[in-house]
């Protein structure tokens, strides 16, 4: 889905994926019992009990099995690996480690506390474990990426500010080396246990959906982890594989056989293999550097190379080293370099691979030299790597929700030290060549557009749009293309034809661009894009796993298909298996790999409620408007109530209407056995994808809400 795109330099790829086949087993401690049917809800699965490994095949993989700590002793180091994936399931309240024979021997481990439980921390757990979601792929075709180095002694510090904290960032960085583990005799531990450790790790996934990087940094390399034991390395890198962490450190000093093992064993996590030289005397001309590199990319899915300097023409020798890496090894893994000390802060607006970032909000930075976002946004725009655009907000006279948007995204501009001045104007139906004369500038730096406009609407009579790309039209993405809606309008700078893989919007051989004054550079690129689709199926997966929806069934309302567009693209994505419809014709292009039936009578409603289990419908999804609440409220009723015959997962509701209302659809669906999401959340996860698509760079969900406040959402 939506993989030959290109947008603000950034490749679409599908972060969707089938992922792990095996059976389920979860492992549970005395009286836990509960925790097995929420895996298998947030799965989509049923589940049974089993009170052993042997006879557990791949065939029972649409189910999950739960089975107690004190069986899964007895035969789990000879169950059947390429038939079952383990996953040992604590809660943290019955204490502190758990049964060390059984972490041993799990694929997984998923630490939970009672009373705080987070069934969305779950989601995000089995979702990356089971290889459903996949972070890495689409965060390398980003243009550039960051990561926020905490260095709190107990993240609990971090976590009031930790939206705040992460603007910016792709990934945040848990310094498990500066983490101080309290004694009862008042002092800390030399070294951070295991069960403090995996406290923290869970509390700190808890609060930020981002990537987390488990790092143990070396006393050699500025930390505090003791270099005399090898296997100490072995042992916690281990465990953050276990526990579900993305991306892993691995020193290059460890031992081969170390990182070797921790390359075939890191499941869906990616190794970071990291080099630090604090000595001064490391030269990126070297024979040395190229040897590194070599060395580290062998067992590395990023290598990560940080040098000390004193003179700043080596940032140049950086970055002939960086040109020549990627020129002799196009096949290696990312490269990230930076150098360290003042005089390397230049090289950190150069890096395009996860540049280490600090914040204010910090109390030390993790290495000298550090730079925030925004003092590197700040430095690219000082250099002219990073020019003042003017991007807009372009609304309907009916659009409700334009006006808060202004002062927010301005909030994010300045957060990040973006140069960018944002506006909202209100497009004017009449007038047919408002969109694109606000393009047709030279210091055009994309928009958004709410609510959605179709391509026809904005290429109609258009003699600027059908003259770009040396008469190829806009690029359009997949998903553009086939809903036909566009909400997102995106440069993209320094390409003269379209990509193979994309579709230009009009046949080739139409008139030149010519470059009038103060027009649009002949060069760019302009990108029609629909980020709603996106924004529907993050608040969809925010409590489920994408496999909670394959191959179900789902309803979705609407007056037109252009409302319904968004939704139904959504869907397919999910790989649900079949769409009720109801107020509109479903096009072809929408109907693609879906199995389509309108609801146009009554007896067509009552065939599809009489259905159990994964025949019935699974998800709901409103995009009729507020005033038709009520007929909304009344089909939720319909499919409430029965959950099916052989398993109790719960339904979704998902209503897009923005506006006062007469009743209160989500209300019904709570009481009719639904999860209930609202436009606030599609809206929220959308804005994050429309920024990640304007500008290139990352503000969580978590600050969207938080700094979008009530009038937005």
């Amino acid at each position: 889905m939506d993989t030959a795109t290109v947008a603000n330099g950034t490749k679409s790829v599908n972060r969707l994926q089938k992922g792990d086949t095996r059976t389920a087993v979860i492992i549970y401690g005395q009286g836990q019992e509960e925790i097995v049917s929420v895996f298998a809800d947030v799965l989509g699965k049923p589940h049974r009990m089993a009170d052993s490994f042997q006879g557990i095949t791949s065939a029972e993989q649409d189910l999950v099995l739960g089975m107690s700590l004190s069986c899964a002793k007895i035969d789990i180091a000879s169950r059947n690996r390429d038939a079952v994936v383990a996953i040992n399931a604590h809660c943290v309240n019955l204490g502190m480690p758990p049964d060390t024979y059984i972490s041993s021997q799990c694929d997984y481990e998923f630490l939970y506390p009672k009373p705080s439980f987070s069934r969305r921390d779950l989601a995000r757990f089995v979702s990356f474990t089971l290889g459903q979601i996949n972070h890495h792929d689409y965060l390398m075709t980003k243009p550039r990426t960051y990561f926020i180095s905490t260095t709190f002694p107990d993240v609990r510090a971090a976590l009031p500010n930790i939206d705040i904290l992460t603007v910016g960032a792709d990934a945040v960085e848990l310094r498990v080396d500066l983490l101080q583990e309290p004694l009862s005799d008042g002092s800390f531990a030399a070294i951070p246990s295991l069960s403090y450790v995996g406290e923290q790790v869970m509390l700190l996934r808890q609060r930020t959906e981002l990537p987390i990087i488990f790092t143990t940094r070396c006393t050699r390399e500025n930390g505090r982890f003791p270099m005399d034991n090898p296997d100490l390395y072995l042992e916690y890198l281990f465990r953050a594989i276990q526990w579900g962490v993305e991306y892993i450190d691995v020193e290059l000093w460890l031992p081969v056989h170390i990182r070797q093992k921790l390359h075939e064993r890191r499941g869906t996590s990616r190794i970071m293999s990291a080099f630090h030289d604090f000595s001064g005397g490391f030269k990126w001309p070297s024979a040395q550097a190229e040897s590194i590199f070599l060395g580290s990319q062998r067992y590395a899915d990023i290598v990560k190379m940080i040098a000390i300097i004193s003179d700043e023409n080596e940032n140049f020798e950086l970055e002939y080293f960086r040109s020549k890496i990627k020129s002799q090894y196009p096949d290696s893994p990312p490269l990230s370099a930076v150098n360290m000390g003042e005089a390397g802060q230049f090289s950190r607006t150069l890096n395009k691979v996860f540049t280490p970032i600090t914040h204010p909000l910090l109390p030390i930075i993790a290495a000298p030299g550090q730079m925030s976002a925004a003092e590197i946004n700040a430095a690219l725009s000082l250099l002219g790597q990073l020019p003042k655009k003017r991007i807009y907000g372009i609304s309907s006279p009916a659009s409700r929700i334009a006006t808060p948007y202004a002062p927010f995204y301005e909030k994010c501009f300045n957060e990040l030290g973006l140069p960018h001045q944002f506006t909202v104007v209100e497009r004017h139906l009449k007038d047919p060549v408002f969109v694109e004369n606000l393009c047709d500038q030279r210091a055009f730096g994309g928009a958004y557009l709410t609510p959605p406009v179709s391509m026809s609407s904005l290429t109609h009579n258009s003699s600027f749009f059908p003259r770009l790309n040396n008469g190829s039209g806009p690029i359009l993405t997949e998903a553009a293309r086939t809903i036909g809606m566009v909400d997102t309008i995106v440069v993209q700078p320094g390409l003269s034809s379209p990509p193979s893989s994309a579709s230009p919007m009009t046949p080739s051989g139409s008139e030149q661009s010519t470059d009038r004054h103060g027009g649009l550079p002949p060069s760019s690129l302009l990108v029609f894009d629909n980020a709603n689709w996106r924004g529907i199926v993050s608040t969809l997966t925010r409590d489920l796993a994408p496999s909670a929806y394959s191959g179900r069934a789902a309803v979705v309302l609407a007056s037109t298909a252009e409302d319904a567009a968004s939704a139904m693209y959504a869907l397919r994505a999910l790989r649900i298996g079949k769409v009720y419809t109801v107020g509109f014709k479903t096009p072809a292009n929408l109907a693609r790999d879906l199995e389509v039936e309108p609801f146009n009578s009554l007896e067509s409603l009552q065939r599809a409620r009489m259905v159990r289990d994964r025949a019935s419908p699974f998800v709901i999804i409103s995009a009729l408007g507020p005033e038709k609440s009520s007929i909304v409220g009344m089909l939720v009723r319909v499919f409430g109530g029965s959950r099916g015959s052989s398993t109790q997962i719960r339904k979704v509701f998902l209503d897009l209407a923005d506006g006062p209302r007469k009743g209160d659809p989500s209300a019904v669906a709570e009481q009719s056995g639904f999860a209930a999401y609202g436009v606030a959340d599609a809206t929220a996860f959308t804005t994050v994808e429309t920024l990640r698509l304007l500008v290139g760079q990352n503000v969580p969900y978590s600050f969207v809400r938080l700094a979008g406040g009530q009038g937005m959402f």
